[in-house]
């Protein structure tokens, strides 16, 4: 069976990619498949940077607030649905695009990385987390090795999270996380990529970006939609969007708005920065810079013609 040819768009926050891949839907016919782990939720619209009507220009997009804010989404989840759309948008004869910055969503698609699906047993999590904060990480990475020498090798002591995690799997499953992690990439995957990156090569010039994202977020009414998920909170996923939880020490009078607004600034810096370091890791990625290239729905397209017309 041929691969299905799907173009990636990725990159930081505030990099262009919304508008660049709308750009690229419109000269290829393509349709976008959202991989942003917070635009999949209601409710967050502005928060999570989400296009508006007008900004999609027609173009159909996927896997946008579709989900109840106290709803939990895992990768598995996302995988099988963005596969879904992949397939569906393929079948139709058009191009399928993902676009976004949550990593592991694009990692996942690319790599064919497949999760077992699991119900979590929330007391063997407990009986873990109680035994590990009561003999240590030391002692918890040695049982481990016992049974999963590569994990324990690779786990570092403060890595309490990933140490419980390794338990858990392998006490639920019987298989341990080094066996599920090699059979997760078994099976080769039914998509032939084109990864195009987009940033800056000057970081400042991101920065500047992304600063006044925020001040447009909040001219737009960010503050409101804040204080309605604030009204709602629960602890849930949504509500831990990089947008909402900043402006919580304001609505609790605990700060400005003023500095909840620069405390936003700096989060989202911090998240570019750590989307970027992801993404330097895959060689796969084409980067494209808008600040050193003059025309770079050009040079994309350029790509994009020669990907197409490849075997």
């Amino acid at each position: 069976m041929s691969k299905i040819k799907t173009v990636f768009i990725v990159g930081p926050t505030a990099s262009g990619k919304t508008a660049l891949s709308i750009e690229v839907a419109k000269c290829f016919g393509g349709e976008i498949v959202s991989a942003d782990s917070m635009q999949i939720y209601k409710g967050i619209h502005i928060a999570s940077a989400a296009p508006d009507q007008e900004e999609m220009c027609g173009i159909k997009h996927h896997l946008i607030e579709f989900l109840e804010r106290d709803r939990q989404y895992s990768v598995a989840e996302y995988v099988k649905a963005a596969k879904e759309c992949i397939n569906d948008i393929a079948q139709r004869g058009k191009l399928p695009i993902v676009v976004g910055g949550t990593g592991l969503y694009i990692s996942s698609l690319l790599d064919n990385t497949e999760y077992i699906e699991e119900q979590t047993d929330y007391e063997l999590r407990q009986s873990l987390e109680e035994k590990f904060d009561k003999v240590g990480a030391e002692l918890m990475l040695e049982e481990l090795a016992q049974f999963d020498c590569e994990t324990a090798k690779r786990l570092h002591n403060n890595d309490r999270r990933r140490i419980i995690r390794a338990f858990e799997v392998y006490l639920t499953s019987g298989k341990t996380l080094t066996e599920q992690n090699e059979l997760s990439h078994a099976n080769e995957s039914d998509l032939d990529p084109l990864v195009i990156g987009i940033t800056f090569k000057d970081r400042e010039i991101l920065y500047e970006r992304i600063n006044k994202r925020v001040e447009i977020m909040l001219s737009r009414g960010l503050l409101e939609e804040a204080r309605e998920a604030f009204r709602k909170s629960g602890g849930n996923a949504a509500n831990q969007a990089i947008g909402h939880k900043e402006l919580f020490g304001f609505l609790k009078g605990e700060c400005t708005l003023e500095e909840s607004a620069e405390l936003l600034k700096r989060q989202t810096r911090r998240y570019a920065k750590r989307q970027l370091t992801w993404f330097r890791r895959d060689e796969r990625i084409n980067w494209v810079y808008p600040d050193v290239m003059t025309d770079i729905l050009a040079e994309v397209s350029e790509l994009t013609e020669e990907f197409l017309k490849e075997e």
